[in-house]
């Protein structure tokens, strides 16, 4: 029950794509088409990572007889393809709500009918498609009818559970105790086998493999530079020493049932003093002691929707950024639809502004002062602008279909001044646009271009400041020959349009769906690094490219790259650059 790309809920990433690797797309799309349906499903496809058996059976009089066996499956097929549009208590995420109240008056054949053959608004064909049987289909029309149920909560006594010090942080070196350039480091997420890898830029070769939560969807890094944080789908942080001889956790938790964001604080004179971590079940965040992961003060984000001040008992935590202006995290609420500036100055008198902008806030990154955060507001098609120094949205701007920027991407544009670009899974626009109110008022805030690109799917845009290169990847395009490469635009001369890098190709990987996701810069700005991201039995690869002249410089292949996606540059990381 997911709808496809106008119910879009997943925050970002590409740790949510499972579903889409290894199956076999059709070329013969047209390439000029938004491929909103095909996209999003690919991108919503990835399971929860809640455990059914955790959630509590609840029947409901008046609803069609289900077996406690049927009910126990009904929960997993749930949460396995339906909960992250719908939500894990069915009230509506970016998918409609679910409820015995309206499944009810629907009856079972209604909803046989919608879950066997989808609908134009989005619904996947789950029976005709071959996804569910039959049975499946009358299982899953019987279930929604009942109430959905809970999965327990989860609060300091279980994150204290889950938390370990692994090297006190007495007995962690007082200096750097090894000879690379960790600065140049690239932490890369290994989805499928649960692991990061840390390659150091150098050498291009593999430093260690860590032990992490399942898909980490992103790393961190500490203010100074010396820790890593990752955190999986599965809600597992990590806190990863860099400074050690061959760098290793030495701090670790498990801060929810299902999770996206984590980062540190970075205003000058907390540096590296807090960590903070965003769920998406239960609904809420949580503050933590930089050094240790220590659980200090839960909140929760469970409210009311930014438009129509309706009650919504699920609100995920998507984005999480530390303010450069004040010792504030900004915290992304993505059914809502609020931005939060949580101040950890006083934890116990603790401070939070709440700022109203658009549903579904997504993720998003800095304009190049480190003053504004741009964010995607993605099922709205808009992108916010939080001033982090006073404390307000400054604006809301119309964009493409369904903005997915990663960070964004900062550029000087030859004609219109600093500027800040997202690309787009709905279609194939690139959205430009001013973020100099001083200098270029007429500019600040505006679509100032909107570029072309091969078409939608697009996860991640990148540019860096010393490269006059802008890439945009269409990882979930259907067509897999833009799937397997990227564009690559002239920020000199942005009119000419793109060219196209077959970055799938150059890598020599193969069979396999070969998806060519987020490019990402080393801290010179000379090579930009690609992941090729096959299936979890085929063989991926890093491929990196000499910037200036965008020809192949180097791949990277090793047996342990279990399906590498994300990856995160120390020094880029630290600096917010992108």
């Amino acid at each position: 029950m997911k709808p496809i790309l106008r119910n879009l809920s997943c925050a970002v990433a590409i740790s949510t794509l499972s579903l889409a690797m290894g199956t076999v797309l059709a070329e013969k799309a047209d390439s000029s088409q938004s491929h909103e349906g095909t996209t999003e499903k690919a991108y919503e496809g990835a399971p929860s990572t809640i455990e059914a058996s955790s959630a509590k059976v609840t029947l409901t009089p008046g609803a069609p007889p289900v077996t406690e066996e049927e009910f126990e499956k009904a929960k997993r097929i749930f949460f396995e393809r339906c909960a992250g549009c719908h939500g894990v208590l069915r009230k509506g995420a970016t998918g409609k709500a679910l409820t015995p109240d309206i499944t009810l008056k629907r009856g079972t054949e209604y909803l046989k009918v919608f879950i066997n053959f989808g609908s134009p608004a989005g619904m996947p064909n789950w029976g005709t498609s071959g996804d569910l049987t039959p049975e499946e289909v009358d299982l899953m029309a019987r279930y929604i009818q009942h109430e959905p149920p809970m999965p327990p909560e989860y609060g300091m006594k279980e994150m204290k559970a889950t938390w370990e010090v692994i090297v006190p942080p007495e007995q962690r070196p007082t200096e750097k105790m090894n000879s690379y350039d960790i600065q140049d480091f690239f932490s890369v997420t290994l989805r499928d086998a649960g692991k990061a890898a840390l390659i150091d830029s150098d050498t291009k070769e593999i430093v260690t493999i860590i032990d992490t939560g399942y898909a980490v969807h992103i790393s961190r890094l500490s203010a100074s530079g010396r820790y890593l944080f990752t955190i999986g789908r599965d809600a597992k942080i990590n806190l990863i020493d860099l400074w050690m001889e061959t760098p290793d956790t030495v701090a670790k938790i498990k801060v929810g049932m299902e999770a996206r964001s984590v980062e540190t604080s970075k205003y000058k004179g907390w540096e590296d003093k807090y960590a903070i971590a965003g769920t998406y079940w239960p609904p809420q965040y949580v503050v933590m002691d930089g050094d240790t992961l220590e659980p200090l003060k839960i909140v929760s984000t469970r409210g009311l929707t930014v438009d129509t001040q309706e009650y919504h008992p699920e609100p995920r935590v998507a984005a999480i950024v530390a303010s450069h202006e004040r010792p504030e995290f900004i915290i992304n609420v993505k059914e809502t639809g609020k931005v939060l500036l949580a101040d950890y100055s006083d934890l116990d008198n603790f401070k939070t502004t709440m700022i109203g902008a658009a549903r579904f806030l997504h993720d998003g990154g800095w304009d190049s002062t480190k003053r504004y955060f741009m964010t995607a507001a993605n099922k709205s098609n808009k992108i916010a602008v939080i001033d982090s120094k006073d404390g307000t949205l400054e604006a809301l701007i119309e964009v493409g279909a369904i903005p997915h920027p990663g960070r964004g991407a900062n550029f000087v544009d030859p004609e219109y001044g600093p500027v800040w670009a997202t690309s787009h899974l709905g279609d194939a626009s690139i959205a430009v646009i001013g973020t100099d109110p001083v200098n270029y008022p007429d500019n600040a805030w505006k679509v100032v271009r909107s570029l072309q690109g091969q078409g939608g799917g697009s996860l991640f845009i990148k540019t860096h400041p010393n490269s006059t290169n802008l890439y945009v990847d269409t990882a979930l395009n259907p067509m897999t020959n833009m799937s397997q490469s990227v564009a690559v635009f002239d920020i000199n001369n942005l009119d000419a349009g793109y060219k196209v890098l077959p970055i799938g190709e150059w890598a020599g990987v193969g069979e396999g769906p070969k998806r060519v996701v987020q490019p990402e810069y080393n801290r010179f700005g000379d090579e930009v690094w690609f992941s090729v991201w096959n299936g979890k039995d085929q063989t991926s690869a890093i491929v990196i490219l000499d910037d200036q002249t965008r020809k192949l410089k180097h791949v990277i292949k090793d047996e342990r790259l279990v399906t590498p996606t994300g990856k995160f540059n120390v020094y880029n990381t630290v600096h917010d650059r992108y």
